[in-house]
């Protein structure tokens, strides 16, 4: 899939809290997204996950909008049953490290959609995913 990046949650939540030490960094990748016409791809446990957060962070009206604008902004997925299972056997192999079913059913996707994934953690090199960065200016 050509010309999406998968987003992580934390990108997702970073853009919904101003407090959040990823806030402006957020809004410059998606800025950088959008400008090389690119789509966001959101899966639905990612969405689930940063719902959460955004709900009990930030209360209930916001979490509501801010799901409005995620799911009229980005292109929501779900996952095959195949999906889940690849990932939790890609989740045997790192077991040593704290790594979610959600980031490794993301790790999947990646592969299997031919996309990168947009995020702030550093596990996903560990699973060697590829992971979107912007340019350097």
């Amino acid at each position: 899939m050509s010309g999406v990046v998968l987003a992580d949650t934390g990108p997702l939540y970073a853009l919904a809290d101003p407090s959040d030490q990823f806030h402006g960094r957020a809004h410059r990748e998606l800025e950088t997204i959008v400008s090389r016409n690119n789509s966001v791809v959101v899966i639905f446990p990612v969405l689930c996950e940063a719902h959460t957060l955004v709900l009990r962070r930030l209360g209930g009206r916001y979490a509501a909008g801010w799901l409005g604008e995620v799911l009229s902004g980005s292109l929501p997925v779900n996952p095959d049953t195949n999906d889940y299972l690849d990932a939790t056997v890609g989740l045997r192999k790192y077991s040593d490290h704290p790594i979610t079913l959600v980031d490794a059913l993301l790790a999947r996707l990646t592969r299997r959609l031919e996309a990168p994934v947009w995020t702030f953690d550093r596990h996903f090199v560990t699973m060697r995913t590829s992971v979107w960065k912007p340019a350097l200016t």
